[in-house]
């Protein structure tokens, strides 16, 4: 199968999907991980040290699971990477030495795989709003998912006094607060888009200057992110209850968004489409496992392990990734519950060593 056809074919099952139908999941999932197998060297050595290939592999939860690291260490690109071409890469936060790249030949999945559910869990109630963007956009930080997000986001969905109030230069606080001060003249409703750490700078601007506002009914502020590689953490309570202080934006209307560098797609809470469901949704064209950090067996429905994340739009480079998120699976999605801490799960660390020996020679 060739990268043109792999793509139409995603881009038919979430056109599908979003139109009430159900496609075959495991039917595609099991076409990506062959296509894959084929044009993936270094995802091939890892799979067939696991003794696995397309003959074997019958159903989407056997595709092997890429470890997360492998995108720091390795080009995992179906396609020839050419200069200049499309690039995300991590932030570095957690390993400055080696930062993830997931190559982007075309962003046509990428895009489609984003508006559909941003729509759906984002923007429910209301085909446009006013997006304060207080993380860059792609124009700054090219090689950024998060910024690439931030402006398909206004592209999509904003109104037109939407605006990116962050560059290289830092943030623009005149001008949030001239926007804030006017969505509360107007009564027109606001979003916030930023990066978790984002607003415990912006909550520390407000207190120290006295600022407050109470925003329109129907304003949210959606976050995404954490705290790692931050100068303190910030206990997610107190961030709702200077939330509602300093913005008069309630906990309901609080969202928050799973997504990183080396997928395709993202997950939301759903707690504005299913009031006080704060579980994060998948699209139909992503499927998550909980798994033990230690055996990467599957654990029961509500108990804690590592998020596997099978991400159909992940066409250029892996289906299937292992994370390093805890999280846990519950009856309506999954919880989010950070990284894991101290010492590396040890299921995890036999992956990595098992892709990097099985790529020595490709490093």
């Amino acid at each position: 199968m060739l990268a043109d056809e792999i793509q139409q074919s995603i881009l038919t099952f979430i056109q599908q999907s979003e139109q009430g139908a159900t496609p075959d999941f495991n039917a595609l999932a099991l076409q990506v991980f062959a296509y894959q197998f084929e044009h993936n060297l270094p995802y091939r050595k890892y799979a067939q040290t696991m003794r696995q290939s397309p003959i074997f592999v019958k159903n989407w939860q056997q595709i092997p699971l890429m470890p997360i690291r492998g995108y720091k260490h390795l080009t995992l690109s179906t396609t020839p990477v050419v200069p200049d071409e499309p690039v995300f890469m991590s932030s570095g936060t957690t390993d400055p030495a080696h930062r993830s790249r997931n190559y982007h030949p075309s962003f046509q999945v990428w895009d489609a795989s984003m508006k559909g559910p941003f729509k759906k869990y984002v923007l429910p109630d209301c085909d446009k709003m006013q997006i304060l963007a207080l993380f860059p956009g792609e124009k700054t930080n090219a090689n950024s998912s998060l910024s690439r997000y931030v402006s398909r986001a206004i592209d999509f969905f904003g109104t037109k006094d939407s605006q990116i109030l962050i560059d290289d230069q830092g943030l623009n606080y005149m001008g949030l607060i001239q926007a804030l001060k006017q969505a509360e003249a107007q009564q027109q409703p606001v979003m916030l888009l930023g990066a978790s750490f984002s607003y415990v700078h912006i909550f520390d601007y407000f207190k120290q200057y006295q600022l407050k506002f109470q925003l329109p009914v129907g304003s949210r502020l959606f976050d995404t992110g954490g705290f790692k590689g931050q100068s303190r953490t910030v206990a997610q309570t107190d961030l709702f209850t200077t939330m509602t202080d300093l913005l008069g934006i309630q906990r309901d209307h609080y969202l928050n968004m799973y997504g990183m560098t080396e997928i395709s797609s993202q997950c939301y809470d759903q707690n504005l489409v299913t009031s006080h469901n704060f579980d994060k949704a998948t699209p139909d064209w992503v499927r998550v496992r909980i798994l033990d950090p230690d055996t990467l067996k599957p654990v029961a429905t509500g108990q804690t392990g590592l998020i596997a994340y099978y991400d159909l739009a992940n066409w250029n480079s892996c289906v299937g990734i292992l994370t390093e998120d805890l999280g846990r699976q519950n009856t309506t999605g999954f919880e989010l519950l950070g990284r894991v801490e101290g010492s590396e799960a040890k299921g995890c660390s036999i992956a990595v060593d098992q892709l990097l020996a099985a790529n020595q020679s490709g490093r």
